[in-house]
Parts: C-alpha cells; structure tokens; sequence
C-alpha cells in the first residue's frame, strides 16, 4: 500500500514539473516535506520563505499546499483571483467539530455560505447590533473590576489570563445566548472548552496528511476527543435552542434578544434564501461563541503582556484613557471612541500577535497565475499574517512593540491594508472583527483606568503560546 501511494505521489509531482510552480525546498519521500514545519510552523515558514520566496510550494503528505508570505501576493489575490482562493480544504477537524462544515468559516464557497455570510454581516455584527449589547459588556467588566478591587484590598494575588477568559467568554456567551459561561464556582466552563476545541482544532491530523493512514487519528484518540468535545457543545446547544422555543411559545422574549433569538426569528420568518436547519444553527453558533472567546481572550492578555513590559507605553496609554474619561464613574464607547493611543495599542498587538499566525487555510478552485507562477487546482493555500506583520520591506524594527507607529497612520486592520490582515481580507474576512474589537477595547479601557499595573521586581512579562 505504501509503494503504490508513493508511486501514485511520484506520478502527480512528475506532471506537475511540466507546469512553472513555485520554488520549494528538498522534499522527503512520502512526507514531503512535514519535517521542516518544525513546533512553530510560523516561524519556520517565514524561515523557508526567506530562503525560497515569499511564494513557496511545499508537499505536505498528500497535500500540495503553497505558502504566502508576501503583502503583495495577497494584495494580487484580493484583487485578481478571490473567488478562486475563496474555497476551505474539508479537514477532519473541521468536519467533526463543525458540523460537517454548515458554519461560515468553513462552508464551502457557494450560496449557503454568501447567505450566511449576508446574515452575519446584516443581522448580527452591524455597528448597530454591536452597540446593542453594550450593555452586557458594562455588566460584565464592571464584575470584573470589582473582583480585582477586592482581591487588591485583601492584598491577594489574581490570575488575570483566567479572569479574562472568563469576562470574555461570558461577554460572548450572554450576546450569543443569554447565558453566562461560568460554573458555579465561577470558573468559565465554555472559555476552557472553547480553548480545548481550539487545541484540538489546530493538531496535527494524520488522516489529512495521508488518507490511507486515517485509522491512526482514531487509535491515538484525537478523533475520539473531537467527538467528544462536539458533543458537549451540542448537548448545551440543542438545551438553549429548547429553552429559547419555550419562551417564545410563552411570549416571554425579551426586547434585548441574543444572536439565538435573532437566528430564529429570522429562520422562521424566511427572511433569506435558506433553510436553517438545527445543525446549521449551532454551527453558526459555534463559530460565533468560539471565534469570540479564543480571539478576544488571547489577544487582551497579549496587550496586557506587552505594557508590562514597556513601561513608557502603559503610562502612555494610562495617561490617555483618564484623561479622556475624567472623573466619571464608569468609561463608556463616547470615551473610547477618542482614545487613539489605545487603538495604537491594539493595532500593534494585533500586528506582533496575530491570533491566527496562519491564517484559516483556502484551496484553490480552479487553476490560477500568481505572480510568474502556476498554481495548480486543489492546492491548499496557507497565508503567512505573522511573517507578513513583521517583515521589514513594510515594518521599521518589526520585531519591536513600537505602538507609535500607527499615530497619524491610516493603516488599519479591516483588511484593506494587505500588510496587517489578523482577522483575514476578501470574501473570506472574519465578519465578527467589530464584535471582538468593542469587547478588547472596553475591557482594557477600564483595566487601565481603575487600575495601575507593573511587574514585581526581577519577574519578566511572559504570554505563554506560539511566540
């Protein structure tokens, strides 16, 4: 079986070498070339890049798969050949996890996901929608700060990466279904499942790699996991659509309606060319609940790890948001919407710390010129945000936290700017970016107001992930 699959492999890469590829580097019978991917894929790509170019083809087991590692590549996709990198390869993960890929980040490219992606930007991420959940966020952050101001009085130490996720996660999780996250113990259950569908999301999958090999993905228990962790999400899903169904029937609904509420009146109004099913509900939810937990909480504590360690941007950024605020009681959007220093803030910790360091990876729906080079159809494509964010061609001192550099810029993370894309660019763009940006910007606003915030002596700020 192995000869006939490397012989079949042998075959594909004969054919291709007629066709002007990108440049790669040796590759390994069978693997290709897995073993160069290294712990930090990012960084090992961008190393690659540099030595092939900002457009390398890799083998990648079965898979052809070309790395992007250029802003203007991207801007060249944007621009010429979206629709075509517009398709998401079906991963295991993806599959098991989401429902068979019925949510938005993962439905192949066609009308289920444009009326998807219609809902989302219309019914559920507009300003208006964000501005409406203001509130939750107020409740939310003003419970935080209370905890910090009574562990603070006692003199006790918190652990503010918890305490964020579970601010974040519950903030995501009353918008989303009227229901906090928390345990009773206060611990925020959905925030660690969120973390854990992540973890297993981004694992090395043998099946995806080598087909032939999938009975393996079983036998180490990573299938097994994914089942299990769909199904306690889906077992707290079909609870709250139940619960939602009952209030309607009862005509308790409230005027301030979650996403939920919103789905299923628009489900039973057929207000768009769709029908939403059970599965496509909760996979739309998933993405939401998810996306908005795992990205706010990583990229808060990121910020928060980057002041401490540059004393002069806290006192910064401090100095600005009491200025704006004064001596109210509480920070509301008005003030943060003149606070640019904080959003110089954001932008850079979004520019050194990019969520998704690859970008969700697309396949190629058809065959397409990039540059000099032909990309075959059915190649997976994987765009590079962390080395694009930090090369020099378009970054003074890349690597350094320089917030500064963003004043009297118009350069922005919308997905405009193809040398600052965190939350993608084109059709594929995360819809959900002005939900996750009002939550950062509200909870750091009041972190920064109520309290100040310096390392103990000889200890070093450290966010412990992919960097």
């Amino acid at each position: 079986m192995i000869l006939l699959f490397s012989l079949l492999i042998w075959l594909k890469l004969a054919k291709r070498k007629t066709l002007n590829l990108p440049p790669s580097p040796p590759r390994l019978p069978i693997i290709g070339n897995i073993h160069q991917l290294g712990k930090l894929p990012h960084r090992s790509l961008r190393d690659l890049s540099r030595k092939y170019g900002s457009l390398l083809l890799l083998q990648l087991g079965y898979n052809p798969t070309v790395v992007v590692s250029s802003a203007d590549i991207v801007r060249e996709i944007v621009k010429n050949h979206d629709i075509v990198f517009s398709n998401r390869p079906r991963t295991t993960a993806a599959d098991i996890l989401f429902y068979g890929c019925k949510d938005m980040a993962f439905a192949p490219y066609g009308e289920y996901w444009r009326q998807v992606k219609k809902i989302s930007a219309i019914e559920l991420f507009s300003h208006r929608r964000v501005h409406s959940f203001q509130f939750v966020r107020e409740e939310e952050v003003e419970l935080l700060i209370n905890k910090i101001r009574s562990a603070s009085l006692r003199g006790q130490s918190i652990n503010l990466s918890e305490m964020l996720t579970s601010v974040l996660s519950n903030i995501v999780s009353r918008c989303v279904l009227s229901h906090k996250s928390e345990d009773e113990d206060g611990c925020s259950k959905f925030g660690k499942l969120a973390k854990r569908l992540m973890i297993l999301f981004t694992s090395f999958c043998i099946g995806d790699m080598f087909p032939y090999l999938r009975w393996l993905d079983v036998v180490t228990g990573y299938i097994p996991s994914m089942k299990a962790v769909n199904a306690e999400f889906d077992a707290f899903f079909d609870q709250v659509l139940q619960e939602h169904r009952a209030l309607e029937n009862d005509d308790q609904v409230s005027d301030r309606k979650d996403f939920v509420s919103i789905i299923m009146q628009l489900q039973k109004d057929g207000m768009y060319e769709m029908d939403l099913t059970q599965d496509n509900i909760k996979a739309i939810l998933l993405d939401m609940f998810v996306g908005g937990t795992d990205t706010s909480t990583t990229t808060t504590e990121w910020m928060m790890a980057e002041l401490l360690k540059q004393p002069n941007a806290m006192k910064k950024v401090q100095e600005e948001v009491r200025n704006v605020v004064g001596n109210k009681s509480k920070v509301d959007m008005e003030d943060i919407s003149k606070m640019e220093y904080l959003k110089c803030v954001i932008k850079e910790t979004l520019r050194l710390h990019p969520v998704a360091p690859l970008l969700a990876p697309r396949r190629t729906s058809s065959s397409v010129k990039l540059g000099d080079y032909h990309i075959p159809s059915d190649t997976t494509v994987l765009i590079n945000a962390w080395a694009i964010q930090r090369d020099p061609k378009w970054w003074e001192k890349p690597e350094e936290f320089i917030p500064e550099r963003f004043e009297n810029s118009s350069i922005d993370f919308k997905g405009q700017d193809f040398q600052l894309i965190p939350f993608g660019f084109g059709r594929k763009g995360c819809p959900g970016m002005p939900f996750g940006v009002a939550s950062v910007e509200y909870v750091m606003a009041n972190l920064l107001y109520w309290f100040d915030w310096k390392l103990p002596a000889g200890q070093i700020a450290n966010k412990l992930g992919y960097d």
